[in-house]
């Protein structure tokens, strides 16, 4: 039990002594996406509504998550844990080969390991690393590309599959309510009536990757509330790409931070998606995280990641 708790809380900030300190290696595209001009939020095409009602309801990423299992493609995933001095302490890099030509094989085409990782058991020194290593190294096996919906109810598996489902919603659906992940409750509902008083919503219009028109749509915590609210306030920015053309979303950036009696976190995750096959279908392309976790009786953990896909193919099942 104390392990799927752990585990709750280590994906419910997943989506850094405080992030500002920990170098970024991995700029987002996302963030650093370039401004053409800002929208008036009036406009009787498009508003504000438009946009929460779209990621409130929005499965295109899981679906691109769930999609990679149809495609051979290659991972290059890099993982960097950091000291109490936000110096780097160990080093991973994996280069891994999708193969879906056939029966699904995972071929490791480079590996490299440095620094202090592991226990003498051989298991990771961290438990964030343990956790990417189960979700990331081997993504099509993973929870991001599962057989069954990401909607409630029971499942295969248990309680386990319960906890799972709902640390979905988290990544794939912010905004909605989580119920049942310890101590974070609805704080993650921040389009709700109550939570929208502390909020800023703007829009703009921009390019993605120098040739997708799109609106990016920044969610971000009023500046001029007091410290004490901007405390209990868990999302800091919810950032989401939408293309122009069909208001399906590309990318999402997640800034969180939040501190009580039980654990406290300062992390940013960024996901990023691309057309393929004729540009009709999404699959992910770049995921970043950045950030530490402190838990009660466990070492504080600071740790980066970067992950790109790349070449996408369609396997010949």
């Amino acid at each position: 039990m104390k392990k799927i708790f752990i585990t709750l809380l280590f994906f419910a900030v997943v989506i850094s002594a405080k992030s500002q300190q920990i170098p970024r290696f991995n700029p987002d595209t996302v963030i650093t996406i370039t401004l053409d001009s800002a929208i008036n939020i009036k406009s009787k095409r498009i508003s504000i509504e438009t946009f929460i009602d779209k990621i409130i309801t929005d499965t295109s990423f899981y679906e691109a998550f769930r999609d990679m299992k149809k495609y051979s493609f290659t991972a290059e995933n890099r993982v960097f844990t950091y000291n109490k001095k936000n110096r780097v302490e160990g080093k991973i890099y994996r280069r891994i080969f999708h193969n879906n030509d056939g029966p699904y094989k995972m071929q490791l085409l480079s590996k490299q390991d440095s620094g202090k990782l592991f226990k003498k058991n051989g298991k990771y020194q961290l438990y964030t690393v343990e956790m990417f290593d189960y979700i990331f190294m081997n993504a099509y096996n993973s929870d991001f590309v599962p057989s069954a919906s990401s909607g409630s109810g029971k499942k295969a598996g248990g309680s386990n599959e319960s906890y799972k489902d709902k640390l979905k919603t988290l990544i794939f659906s912010p905004g909605r309510p989580i119920k049942g992940v310890p101590f974070i409750g609805n704080k993650t509902a921040i389009f709700t009536p109550n939570m929208r008083q502390y909020y800023d919503y703007s829009f703009f219009s921009s390019t993605y990757l120098d040739t997708i028109p799109v609106y990016k749509f920044v969610v971000k915590v009023k500046p001029d509330l007091s410290n004490w609210t901007k405390d209990g306030l868990m999302i800091k920015e919810l950032t989401t790409i939408f293309d122009k053309r069909n208001l399906q979303i590309m990318g999402r950036y997640v800034d969180m931070k939040y501190d009580n009696l039980a654990f406290d976190f300062d992390v940013q995750m960024n996901i990023e998606l691309g057309y393929f096959d004729n540009r009709e279908v999404l699959l992910p392309t770049k995921i970043s995280y950045q950030g530490n976790w402190d838990i009660p009786l466990k070492a504080q953990e600071r740790a980066s990641f970067l992950i790109l896909h790349k070449g996408y193919r369609l396997g010949k099942k």
